[in-house]
C-alpha cells in the first residue's frame, strides 16, 4: 500500500511539472509571435493555439520520439530557404542528431528516355508530360524513407538531376535525428500528411513565385516556350494540388520574409524550447 501511494503520489507531482513546464513553453512561444506580428513582413502568417500545446507537450513528455515537420507550398515559394535557414538555426546547438532533411526534389521519377526521346523539353512538355503532378514523384518511396527514419532507421535517399532528368538510387544517406524536415510540393499530399507530426504551408503571391521561377528554370536549362509551357503547367497544377493543402496546414509560413529573418526567428524558438528546465 505505501508503495503504491508513494507511486501515485509521483506521478501526481511528475505530471504536475510537467504541465508547468508545458505552460512555461506556451507562454514562450506565444511571446515569441506576438513579436512577429507587430513585423512589416511577419514569419508566421496562421498557427494554430493546439499547434503551440502539443509542440510543447510533445517537447516535455515525447522527449525521445521523432518530430516530422512537412513543409509544402507552390513551385519556388520558398519552401527550402525557409528549411535551410531553419537548419542554421538548429546546428548552433553543435550536437549530432538534431536533424535530419528529406527533400521531395530527390524522389522525382527517372524521365531521362522521355526527355532524350523527344528531343527537348519543349517537345516533351508538348506531348502533355509533367513534372508537377504527384505521380512524378515516387512519393511511396519517400513515404517507406520517413517512416523509416521516425523507427529510427537509416536510408539511403535517391539523387535527382534537374538538367538530363536522371535519378540515381544510391544517393545520400540519411539518419534517424530528433527533428526531420521534409520539404516539397507533395508533402502533404493525401498519401504522406498523416504522418506529419506538423504540416506547414509556405505562401508567396503568384507575382513573385513566377519572378523567382523563371530564374530558377533557367539554371535548369529551360528557356523561352519551354520555360512557358512548364510554368503554365505549374500553375495549373499547384491550383488543383497544392493550394488547397494551406486549408489543412498547422502553421503558413510568409514566403517574402529575409533569410536573416527566418534564422533569427528560428533561433529564438529553439533557444526557448532549449532554456526550459526539466
Amino acid at each position: 500500500m505505501i508503495k503504491d501511494f508513494e507511486l501515485t503520489n509521483y506521478d501526481y507531482y511528475s505530471n504536475r511539472r510537467d504541465m508547468e513546464i508545458i505552460s512555461n513553453i506556451v507562454d514562450s512561444l506565444k511571446k515569441i509571435l506576438e513579436e512577429d506580428k507587430k513585423e512589416e513582413q511577419p514569419l508566421f502568417l496562421k498557427i494554430s493555439d493546439s499547434l503551440i500545446m502539443n509542440i510543447a507537450r510533445k517537447v516535455v513528455q515525447e522527449k525521445k520520439r521523432t518530430f516530422l515537420i512537412g513543409i509544402t507550398g507552390e513551385s519556388a515559394s520558398g519552401k527550402t530557404v525557409f528549411v535551410d535557414n531553419t537548419i542554421k538555426a538548429c546546428v548552433k546547438d553543435k550536437t549530432e542528431g538534431i536533424y535530419t532533411v528529406i527533400r521531395c526534389d530527390d524522389y522525382y521519377k527517372d524521365t531521362s528516355k522521355e526527355l532524350k526521346d523527344a528531343g527537348s523539353y519543349e517537345e516533351l512538355f508538348k506531348t502533355g508530360f509533367s513534372f508537377d503532378t504527384p505521380e512524378a514523384i515516387d512519393l511511396n518511396l519517400m513515404k517507406n524513407h520517413l517512416v523509416a527514419l521516425k523507427e529510427g532507421l537509416s536510408i539511403r535517399s535517391p539523387r535527382y538531376n534537374f538538367v538530363t532528368c536522371e535519378s540515381t538510387p544510391d544517393g545520400d544517406e540519411k539518419t534517424p535525428a530528433k527533428v526531420i524536415l521534409t520539404e516539397g510540393l507533395y508533402v502533404l499530399d493525401e498519401g504522406l500528411r498523416d504522418i506529419m507530426d506538423v504540416k506547414v504551408y509556405v505562401f508567396t503571391p503568384l507575382e513573385v513565385i513566377k519572378e523567382r521561377w523563371y530564374k530558377r528554370a533557367k539554371e535548369r536549362g529551360k528557356e523561352g516556350k519551354a520555360a512557358d509551357l512548364q510554368f503554365a503547367d505549374v500553375n495549373r497544377t499547384a491550383q488543383k494540388y497544392i493550394r488547397p493543402t494551406y486549408e489543412i496546414s498547422d502553421a503558413v509560413i510568409n514566403g517574402l520574409v529575409s533569410q536573416e529573418y527566418i534564422q533569427q526567428i528560428t533561433d529564438k524558438i529553439f533557444k526557448a524550447l532549449r532554456d526550459i528546465e526539466y
